[in-house]
């Protein structure tokens, strides 16, 4: 009897992702109309998300985050270059994201990905828009020198929603930055040996990003397989007062009353983020 129970549930196993394999679509619409997701969560459930901040030790400042099976890590170097001429006081923060072929099978060895390029643009407008941090603090002399924050993001697991991670990433990053205390002298930089100095952190913008499935079903933090069916889509930014930073759409835009409620789920999972975030500086 035992047998036959457990190859009865292989074959339901079988036959289920088959199901899924042939008809995707079918197969994710079965679960919503029964008001659940095939990986068990509610339509407003966000994965389980964690940050480990400073986890690379050669770096001027790191951040890991995970939501759920995706996974990025963050790390910041910093180094020293003439500023622009047209911006003498002012230092540069350069953002870009790697999707490198060990995250998922999806993407190839060979330059950037198209995604990987559209993610790195979205979160450079993003930092302008929002004015993260005061690039003044940056210059270490006017027309001269000036720090240049590299963060390189890399995609280490790809599950779908790989842009809030980022965002997560990256700013958890940036509030971990510690930089040598710089002069200019002699037309030269010279830099202490401790890391001492902390970025001017003035604006801290998190991102929630929603799967739309049938014109109807929001879906919050998709998975690869929600965002691979369902085309269609929005993320909304907020700040720490609950102010609108940016909302991007993808495909079909989606109606006012469904963009009010990704506004207000998006301020939720901000209060969320700040939380998780505090206890990541608490454990370092």
């Amino acid at each position: 009897m035992g047998n036959e129970n457990n190859n009865l549930k292989s074959t339901i196993t079988f036959e289920a992702e088959t199901f899924r394999r042939i008809q995707p679509e079918e197969y994710l619409r079965k679960f919503i109309q029964q008001q659940v997701r095939p990986d068990g969560r509610s339509f407003n459930h966000f994965r389980k998300t964690t940050v480990n901040l400073s986890c690379i030790s050669t770096a001027d400042g790191s951040s890991m985050v995970r939501i759920g099976n995706t996974t990025v890590v963050c790390g910041i170097k910093a180094e020293v270059s003439e500023p622009n001429v047209n911006l003498p006081n002012e230092g540069y923060l350069v953002p870009n994201v790697d999707l490198s072929p060990i995250c998922s099978p999806r993407f190839k060895p060979g330059p950037p990905s198209e995604q990987a390029q559209v993610l790195s643009e979205n979160l450079n407008k993003l930092l302008k828009i929002s004015k993260v941090i005061d690039l003044k603090t940056l210059c270490i002399e006017e027309g001269k020198a000036v720090w240049v924050l590299f963060a390189d993001i890399v995609c280490v697991n790809y599950d779908g929603n790989v842009f809030d991670a980022c965002v997560i990433a990256l700013i958890s990053a940036l509030m971990n930055v510690r930089l040598p205390k710089a002069f200019y002298e002699d037309g030269l930089v010279k830099a202490t040996e401790e890391k001492s100095i902390t970025l001017s952190i003035i604006r801290t913008p998190y991102s929630a990003s929603f799967a739309m499935f049938d014109g109807q079903y929001l879906l919050v933090d998709p998975n690869e397989m929600e965002e691979s069916i369902t085309k269609d889509g929005t993320t909304v930014v907020v700040d720490e007062t609950g102010q609108l930073c940016n909302i991007w759409k993808i495909g079909s835009s989606c109606s006012p009353e469904q963009l009010k409620t990704c506004i207000s789920k998006a301020r939720d999972r901000y209060a969320d983020i700040t939380s998780i975030i505090e206890k990541a500086k608490q454990a370092i």
